[in-house]
């Protein structure tokens, strides 16, 4: 196949990652609903997974304090093999049924925690002892793969099964699997955070300030708020910290 063909085909394969994701939007609400009354009451979120898996569900935890200003502890992702699997891959850590579970304790994981297991074939044994355990602690549990009538679903309560059909390059689940796995996880922090109050209107009016980039967006976003100029956002924006503090405190003058 010509360079073009190449990447005709797979662009072809992955416009049916959307689909499938909707079709199963019913199921990605229902884990929601019930994520968000163990949240609101303290509750964490953990995600775990191996090899590409693994790394999405970090990526995912990793973006929740910086674009919802929430505490590092509140969303957590895990991997087979430990941080070192992040860059490198290591060698059988994805089979062994107990690890996952223990690596759940060093994080003290209590009955009203979440746990949601990420496995694009659905049998990693790592993912699946996890789950099992958290069943029997009476935990909320859910699954993310894409292979129907995969262990992993049958383990967990809520399953959420895109199937997006077989890889442009067979077995290659980084691709369609992998773009389906990320956006639910995306729907699943994103819409967990606005429930919880941390978005106003489309806002991320509690993002952290770490770069100019966001200090400008922030400052512009209290500038359409209170109707004031750049340099007042700005001001207010560096004394208070947060979009939201600025806002706040400026109306209560």
């Amino acid at each position: 196949m010509s360079t073009f063909d190449l990447l005709c085909g797979i662009n072809a394969e992955d416009k049916k990652v959307a689909d499938a994701v909707e079709a199963i939007i019913p199921d990605i609400s229902n884990f929601i609903d019930a994520a968000f009354e163990k949240m609101k009451d303290g509750g964490r979120l953990f995600y775990i997974g191996a090899g590409t898996s693994g790394r999405l569900g970090i990526v995912d935890a990793s973006e929740c304090p910086p674009t919802f200003g929430v505490d590092h502890g509140m969303v957590v992702g895990i991997i087979a093999g430990g941080d070192s699997a992040i860059r490198k891959a290591v060698e059988f850590a994805e089979d062994d049924l107990n690890q996952a579970w223990k690596d759940l304790q060093e994080y003290q994981i209590k009955q009203n925690d979440i746990l949601v297991g990420i496995a694009a074939s659905g049998r990693t044994p790592y993912v699946i002892g996890a789950l099992k355990k958290a069943n029997e602690n009476k935990m909320i549990t859910a699954g993310i793969t894409c292979n129907p009538e995969s262990e992993i679903s049958k383990c967990s309560l809520f399953p959420i099964v895109p199937v997006v059909g077989s890889e442009f390059v067979t077995g290659s689940t980084r691709m369609k699997s992998g773009t389906a796995q990320k956006m639910v996880l995306n729907m699943i922090s994103t819409s967990l955070m606005i429930k919880l109050g941390k978005v106003k209107g489309n806002k991320m009016v509690d993002m952290q300030l770490s770069n100019n980039k966001l200090v400008d967006r922030g400052a512009k976003m209290i500038m359409a708020e209170l109707k004031i100029d750049h340099k007042q956002a700005l001001t207010l924006l560096k004394k208070h910290g947060s979009v939201r503090n600025a806002v706040s405190s400026f109306k209560l003058k």
